[in-house]
């Protein structure tokens, strides 16, 4: 099996006062620590820099985050779950102004992965195609949650069917998207966890139904 590493290159702005806030053992640690590198993303290739702004308050919570410079694909949601995962976990100086926006440049890179190899071309390409996968997701999540109100469209399930198996929509997908969620509840991010949990309800499967009804109530 191939070896993944992630690779991140993390700054923080300067700010003119020289106390700014700090986060226990640096954020580019608690980066390599949590990432949970994204389905489309790494099955794609894709990678390359994300530049994430946020704000802390005076508890050290995240009060405003927000991608400044992304890729256009699902790592931009992973820098922005990322960034705010860490809130509540920051240090804040004495007299620090909460009002300063903080940018924070990520660099996202898959070694040892096949990748290599890849054609830069194709990686683009999967990038520019990421907001059809994201729509024709969207097209089978509508049909399943009409189907749970009674509304559903039945001539429309056989199609529905096919693009599900189209792009590949299976067991194995299933699951990765089960365990990432599940990956998510320990690191204490049950909002992220829960869609992810939605997601694969609405993608027509149960299998995730039993973790719904225990975290996302």
């Amino acid at each position: 099996m191939s070896r993944l590493i992630l690779i991140f290159l993390l700054g923080l702005s300067s700010q003119v006062n020289a106390q700014r806030p700090t986060i226990k053992n640096g954020l580019e640690s608690f980066v390599r620590a949590n990432t949970i590198y994204p389905m489309y993303a790494k099955e794609n290739c894709i990678q390359g820099n994300i530049e994430v702004a946020f704000k802390v308050n005076k508890e050290g919570k995240i009060t405003y985050a927000a991608i400044t410079k992304g890729i256009g694909a699902d790592l931009d949601a992973e820098a922005l779950r990322l960034i705010k995962l860490t809130s509540g976990k920051w240090t804040v100086p004495a007299g620090y102004d909460t009002t300063f926006l903080i940018r924070t440049p990520m660099k996202f890179s898959l070694q040892d992965y096949g990748c290599e190899q890849l054609n830069p071309g194709s990686v683009g390409l999967a990038i520019k195609q990421y907001s059809d996968e994201m729509a024709s997701l969207s097209k089978i999540a509508s049909f399943y949650r009409n189907r749970e109100t009674g509304t559903e469209n039945f001539i429309e399930e056989e199609k529905i069917i096919a693009l599900k198996n189209d792009m590949g929509v299976d067991e194995d997908y299933l699951n990765k998207k089960i365990a990432i969620g599940e990956k998510k509840i320990s690191q204490g991010d049950l909002q992220s966890a829960c869609e992810d949990f939605k997601f694969v309800k609405y993608m027509g499967s149960t299998k995730a139904d039993k973790l719904l009804a225990k975290y996302c109530k």
